[in-house]
């Protein structure tokens, strides 16, 4: 029997387990995040020139995967998106140049009127050999 004590409900949220819950996820997602990065393995050839500074805003290609026929057609979307007005090609060493050349073109072909080669500076050691 109830003896005339009325019981107060609790009014306040307690955010302990919400807390402790959105912890586990954060420490989740910081583990899992740099896994979820996904790229193509791109080789550039070397060369002995000096490092070039690169436009921030530009694009890289390889940073894409399209096919080729897919440039022309993609590509200016891309472009207004980012903000970019310029291209850097950064093609595999073991593609052929035929290839390369298409992309090329289907880049221009988008309206693109700088295209840059990203390449890599070649060892001090190979520097010296030639």
């Amino acid at each position: 029997m109830m003896t005339g004590q009325k019981t107060r409900l609790m009014s306040e949220i307690n955010v302990t387990p919400f807390v402790d819950v959105m912890l586990v996820l954060l420490v989740i997602f910081m583990v899992t995040a740099p896994m979820m990065t996904s790229g193509v393995k791109v080789e550039v050839p070397q060369t002995t020139h000096e490092q070039m500074d690169i436009d921030s805003k530009g694009l890289v290609i390889s940073d894409y995967q399209l096919d080729a026929s897919e440039i022309a057609e993609r590509l200016p979307k891309i472009l207004e998106a980012r903000k970019a007005e310029e291209v850097y090609l950064k093609a595999d060493k073991s593609l052929p140049y035929g290839f390369v050349m298409s992309v090329m073109a289907s880049i221009r072909e988008a309206g693109v009127e700088k295209i840059g080669m990203v390449t890599e500076p070649a060892a001090v050691s190979d520097r010296k050999k030639r």
